[in-house]
């Protein structure tokens, strides 16, 4: 998450138009959605008469660009919301709805101005499927997009020269209360055993931070006549496409293949650890991450969290992961597998909260790249030029 008192700043080519944004990532909290804001600032001799507008999109894609097929684009728009900037449609100060756009306004003088935006309840959470290291240009995501752009009318035709493209994300944080920790058992019969094998699963608790170490209590009674050849335990992502084809994509994250064994009659009480980590899947293809702003800020996609009354339907990308305990049974006949399922949560804490007071700190402006990207070759192609080179837009001393 960005620091407190960073500004991020990023300003088109033809320098009429810059946004500056006090934050990237907008918080979910499941009744309520952090606003979007932000100031606009203008040169006005740089406009030459044209207005300013600025929109707040929201765009799942599930295909490059270049994969456009009989003009039908691999992409779809979930939600668009343009709002006029300049000139301002009411009295500026009336305009400001937080503390950062205040100080922001009185730093950069007359020629800045504030927008705001609500996310509606029902988009979902910023989440990308991880594109192989041969691929090249955007892949499977959900992204959002503020985009500032000088036109002499809304839908008039926009020049690249005039417009400047900032990507944000919408991200949930962990509920405050956990839930009971996950518990799984069942009881294999085999022919030819009078009795029975059972196996239980238990985690130490139902939700998990990223980064945090899970461990897994396995309790085996082997009442039966087989004998348990291993023990292999994994994390295994799932990732539902749920918006245009309800595509399914399972991945391992982790894996623990422990070599353990149970002979006939025997018991065995183990604890195992499993470390679900993006640092050990980096190249491979089709594992969910949050949404990414740059490289270092990226881990595995959180838990989808699903609020009361949304259609599944317009989400996305659904998240979710379980613990599989997996046990090799060898047999005359060959290998044969028992195994359970064991659902759980892995998301980010909730950070501490900023207070008034730690708003009055000198502002820092940081340029907002998205060249950072690791693997996202060409994804400023549209935006060449479109970062500024320092503060050209800054008010200037008279």
């Amino acid at each position: 998450m960005s620091p407190k008192d960073v500004v991020f700043k990023k300003t088109c080519k033809d320098k009429s138009v810059g946004v500056f944004m006090g934050k990237r990532d907008f918080v979910d909290r499941e009744d309520s959605v952090d606003p979007v804001d932000g100031v606009i600032l203008i040169d006005p001799e740089a406009l030459a008469g044209r207005k300013v507008f600025v929109t707040l999109s929201c765009t799942f894609r599930y295909g490059r660009d270049d994969m456009d097929v009989m003009g039908i684009a691999f992409r779809r728009e979930l939600y668009l919301s343009t709002r006029q900037v300049y000139p301002p449609l009411q009295d500026r100060d009336k305009g400001v709805h937080t503390k950062v756009q205040a100080k922001l306004l009185r730093k950069l003088g007359n020629n800045a101005y504030p927008f705001f935006f609500e996310f509606p309840d029902n988009l979902p959470c910023s989440v990308a499927l991880q594109p192989a290291p041969s691929d090249v240009g955007k892949q499977c995501a959900v992204e959002f997009e503020i985009k500032a752009f000088s036109a002499e009318s809304q839908d008039a035709k926009v020049r690249k020269r005039s417009t400047v493209k900032l990507m944000i994300r919408k991200v949930q944080f962990a509920p405050e209360t956990q839930g009971p920790p996950p518990s799984v058992e069942t009881t294999k019969d085999f022919v030819m055993s009078d009795k029975p094998l059972h196996i239980k699963a238990t985690l130490d608790k139902e939700l998990y931070y990223h980064g945090e170490t899970i461990h897994v209590n396995v309790s085996i009674t082997n009442n039966s006549n087989k004998n348990v050849k291993n023990i292999i335990l994994s994390v295994d992502q799932v990732a539902t496409v749920v918006l245009y084809s309800n595509d399914t994509y399972t991945k391992c994250v982790d894996l623990e293949d422990s070599g353990d064994s149970v002979s006939a009659g025997a018991t065995l009480q183990k604890v195992y650890k499993l470390l679900p980590l993006l640092a050990n899947n980096r190249e491979r293809r089709g594992i969910a991450l949050d949404g990414k702003l740059k490289h270092e800020d990226t881990n595995l996609a959180s838990t989808s969290i699903v609020k009361e009354g949304v259609l599944r339907e317009v989400l996305g990308i659904m998240v979710s992961y379980k613990v599989m305990v997996k046990l090799i049974i060898g047999g005359m006949m060959g290998s044969s597998e028992v195994g359970l399922e064991v659902p759980f949560k892995l998301m980010h804490p909730k950070p501490d909260t900023v207070k008034d007071s730690e708003l009055e700190e000198e502002l820092v402006f940081q340029e907002f790249k998205r060249s950072y990207l690791k693997g996202i070759i060409g994804d400023d192609d549209e935006e060449e030029g479109n970062v500024s080179g320092g503060d050209d837009m800054a008010p200037k001393e008279k």
